[in-house]
């Protein structure tokens, strides 16, 4: 094994880890944000109800499938042009998106409807 295979190996397993959990982050927020009332978006100051279904079903589509996409290209291309890409701009936009909702939003939102749904409820 060369040192090259090992690295495009410990490349493809980040990867691989990153656009799981991002994936699956994004599906639980989007449908956190639309069972949520549209009410409580403007109550913690965060933007419509409406603006964060958008994102996160962008975000959540953006790193499904362009996470995919570029695993599946990795072995074929050189791992820093793989890295570098547009989609791998759109992908880290969606892992951003996915994080600033699940970071800052939700938990404000939780807050104030008296709900946790990925916590223990103090």
């Amino acid at each position: 094994m060369s040192v090259g295979w090992i690295v495009n190996l410990i490349i493809f397993a980040v990867l691989l880890v990153i656009t799981v959990l991002s994936f699956v982050g994004g599906v639980a927020s989007l449908i956190h944000a639309i069972v949520t009332r549209p009410d409580a978006f403007p109550a913690v100051d965060a933007k419509s109800k409406g603006f964060w279904v958008g994102v996160l079903a962008a975000s959540a589509l953006a790193t499904g499938l362009l996470g995919v996409f570029r695993l599946l290209a990795l072995p074929i291309a050189a791992s820093s042009a793989v890295l570098t890409s547009f989609s791998g701009l759109i992908y880290l936009a969606g892992v951003i998106g996915i994080s600033v909702y699940l970071a800052g939003v939700r938990p404000r939102i939780d807050e104030i409807q008296g709900r946790s749904w990925f916590r223990k409820a103090a």
